[in-house]
């Protein structure tokens, strides 16, 4: 088979180190430096000819910076004359960018899926887009792999009598649902509507939570505008305490505070898509990694990435171990960071 060889952006690179400790290969190195003009340049310092090359970056700020260091990364590696070049984006950012909703505006969610394939980009690896459909707007294959696996085993084996998973809007009730059902509870959403980027209101509340304990599930939080006003209106209905679960755990601006003073929030748990926020000990992270190595590892075997996620609808759940690689870490071995 062809040799995998990995590569790391500077967006997060511990996260890189630990796919490539999960699928027992070791990360190659890259150089990146910055011209006098504030130019990028990359150099990627290991063999790519005829390799199955991957590129480890998520687009987390400054996300321009990341971006256009992806961009060349995968550059390098075409013209290095790999066999093969992925993009493996754990957080894609510009997913919220994914229709026209104001005059004269850019769907940057497009825009930037056809760079990354103009760039060299033959497949794309990412987690729990924020607009599910920007799937659609890439023209090579993407593998869409999710997270909510993984956070419902941070809650097994607790007492969940009298809890409710509750999203904070609509659109992300389905996935809330089917994170519901892996631990057999209610599900709940908020009615919110966007106001600014950093303002929201939500003014009701479908479902039952009244004298509940609430799991509060997002994709993705920033500043945390949304988890605040969904308490105030949990707290409204007799729901005064909430664990808070997201993937993707930017934590801007004033979240860390926000959140870890609210008097309603017992814990907030996410994953390592995006780099651990300073100064949050209690924080609790869930490492994807391995799932990201057995992703990448059935790729290179040629194998099916949807049935690491069979039970839960569409596909998602605990993957089931298929490395090839015999120093592999089995995809369960880890526990929180």
């Amino acid at each position: 088979m062809r040799e995998i060889v990995v590569f790391s952006g500077s967006a997060h690179p511990d996260l890189a180190r630990r796919i490539c400790a999960a699928l027992g290969v070791p990360l190659s190195p890259a150089a990146t430096a910055r011209f006098s003009n504030d130019c990028l340049q990359v150099q990627l310092l290991a063999n790519c000819r005829q390799r199955d090359v991957y590129v480890v970056q998520p687009l987390v700020p400054p996300t321009q910076e990341h971006l256009m260091e992806l961009l060349l990364m995968l550059d390098a590696a075409r013209g290095a004359s790999a066999s093969q070049v992925t993009a493996v984006i754990p957080h894609y950012a510009y997913a919220r960018s994914d229709k026209k909703d104001a005059s004269r505006i850019s769907i940057a969610g497009r825009l930037v899926a056809d760079m990354l394939v103009t760039a060299g980009a033959d497949r794309v690896i990412t987690m729990t887009l924020h607009a599910p459909q920007v799937h659609g707007f890439f023209s090579v294959p993407v593998d869409h792999l999710t997270a909510i696996g993984e956070l419902a085993d941070h809650f097994r084996g607790r007492d969940l009598t009298d809890t409710v998973v509750v999203s904070p809007d609509l659109g992300n009730a389905k996935t809330a649902t089917q994170f519901a059902r892996l631990l057999g509870l209610p599900v709940a959403a908020g009615s919110k509507q966007r106001l600014s980027d950093d303002r929201v209101v939500i003014d009701a509340i479908v479902g039952d939570v009244a004298g509940r304990d609430a799991i509060v599930l997002d994709d993705e939080i920033a500043t945390g505008g949304s988890i605040i006003e969904l308490l105030d209106r949990l707290s409204d209905q007799d729901c005064h305490r909430a664990s808070v679960a997201c993937t993707h755990g930017l934590f801007t601006g004033k979240a860390v505070e926000r959140l870890s003073t609210h008097p309603s929030i017992t814990e907030v748990v996410t994953t390592d898509t995006v780099p651990a926020v300073s100064g949050w000990p209690e924080l609790g992270v869930r490492s994807v990694a391995p799932l990201f190595a057995e992703a990448i590892a059935r790729i290179h075997a040629g194998e099916s990435v949807s049935s690491l996620f069979d039970g839960v609808d569409p596909a998602h759940a605990t993957p089931q171990p298929r490395l090839p690689f015999p120093e592999a870490l089995p995809p369960h071995s880890y526990t929180s960071l």
